[in-house]
């Protein structure tokens, strides 16, 4: 069972799970993932999988917005599991561009189902990699959380783009990305109808964001076309990050990071909004790892420890083989 409590200083809900202090922790013999194990399809591609330790459940209470000092409600809301590939020891990065648009495909169909439930606010589609981001299953998978209320820095990028397009009559994002073009330093990769970047104020170490060229919010208005681009870039930007230090052994070790896909909030009108994708790794060098320590986690103030324009460079000429379909 979860609750929310609301955080009354930081004005902001914490999520209390504990039964989240259950779950597996890299089991070596044995992976629910894993086709033959009597919880997933024995034959599958890409497969929505209800998460066994959600920290937001339809079971829960109902969330009532309203804060307070050591105000509780409910956390209703929805945690699912997307499985990448069938196979355990498969590397996001290794997955063709086909394999990426099934998994985009997937991820559309059920952001639009889990936004027709009455309770949910906020959709975060999102992916853990690596043992140092807390992975506790190593099967390829992502996650999508369907939150009750709207989370801080989804809020704080709300605002800053609203008060831009009030301002100036102008996407934000849109701003920034062709300032981005124009400079060309920091551009990783680009292709039709994406175009991805090291941001001038990068917070991670090799931190990429990729912005979609078309001007729109939700994953579902992508067409066709701009759904092959964007499996394109996501098979591209994997790629390069898992071969940016060549050195590294094993082989098939993967960098360390968090995707996320950001969207606007499920109900209301949000022209200012432009879906991109943040790439958040914590590898800052071949041997060293960045860790968020007291200034970034109780200060909320980023130390940089690596140059955008270097980093920039170094994932240009990052040029992996393409993975064979």
């Amino acid at each position: 069972m979860s609750e929310l409590r609301w955080h009354s200083l930081l004005r902001q809900w914490v999520v209390v799970a504990s039964h989240r202090q259950n779950r597996p922790q890299m089991p070596a013999n044995w992976c629910p993932f894993d086709p033959g194990s009597g919880q997933v399809p024995d034959n599958y591609d890409v497969y929505v999988y209800p998460n066994d330790f959600p920290a937001f459940d339809e079971d829960e209470e109902p969330f009532d917005p309203e804060p307070g000092l050591f105000r509780t409600t409910g956390a209703r809301g929805k945690c699912d599991v997307i499985l990448y590939h069938p196979n355990h020891t498969q590397r996001p990065s290794d997955l063709p561009a086909e394999h990426w648009r099934k998994i985009v495909d997937v991820w559309a169909s059920r952001v639009d189902e889990l936004a027709k439930l009455p309770d949910v606010q906020h959709i975060m589609v999102f992916e853990n990699t690596g043992v140092a981001i807390g992975v506790t299953m190593p099967h390829p998978h992502g996650q999508i959380y369907a939150f009750p209320f709207v989370p801080p820095l989804v809020q704080t990028e709300l605002d800053a783009s609203r008060e831009h397009y009030q301002c100036n009559f102008t996407c934000l994002y849109c701003e920034l990305m062709k300032r981005e073009i124009a400079d060309k330093v920091r551009i990783v990769a680009e292709n039709e109808h994406f175009v991805a970047f090291v941001p001038f104020a990068a917070r991670f170490p090799s931190e990429i964001q990729l912005y979609s060229r078309r001007h729109f919010g939700r994953l579902q208005d992508m067409t066709e076309e701009e759904r092959q681009s964007f499996a394109s870039m996501l098979s591209t930007v994997r790629r390069k990050y898992d071969h940016l230090y060549t050195d590294i052994e094993p082989k098939d070790t993967v960098l360390p990071l968090m995707m996320v896909l950001r969207m606007p909030p499920v109900h209301g009108n949000h022209p200012f909004f432009h879906f991109h994708v943040e790439f958040l790794p914590l590898q800052r060098s071949q041997k060293k790892l960045k860790y968020l320590a007291a200034v970034e986690t109780a200060g909320g103030t980023y130390l940089a420890d690596t140059r955008p324009e270097e980093r920039a460079a170094a994932l240009r000429n990052a040029e992996p083989a393409t993975p064979e379909a």
